[in-house]
């Protein structure tokens, strides 16, 4: 993991973001926010799971389809079985240590 505090990168609305294997803050002080962090580690695990490429096209087409049957940004992207898994367990700190692989397929349907 790469942590990075860049307001440039990260889109507005959102505070952190994670590009493999970068985890990018919007403001230096995010940088010790250990739940923002334990959920952004969470999609590190994601995508390295997916080998990457996978990941980012899978989250986007996922992202789209929410956002048809939503017709709302901010409740698609609350729905991506990927975020859901990272909402659920971001206040776990242990969770990384305990969780199974592709644990995400969970969160898809939910």
């Amino acid at each position: 993991m790469i942590l990075i505090a860049s307001k440039y990168i990260v889109p507005k609305g959102y505070i952190g973001i994670t590009l493999y294997p970068f985890i990018i803050v919007r403001e230096r002080q995010l940088m010790q926010h250990p739940v923002l962090l334990n959920h952004e580690r969470i999609h590190l695990r994601q995508q390295a799971e997916l080998l990457i490429l996978p990941f980012y096209v899978w989250y986007v087409i996922e992202y789209l389809i929410r956002l048809l049957m939503y017709r709302n940004r901010k409740q698609a992207y609350r729905n991506i079985g990927f975020e859901r898994e990272a909402y659920a367990n971001e206040s776990n700190p242990g969770y990384l240590k305990h969780r199974q692989f592709w644990n995400f397929l969970k969160f898809i349907n939910t």
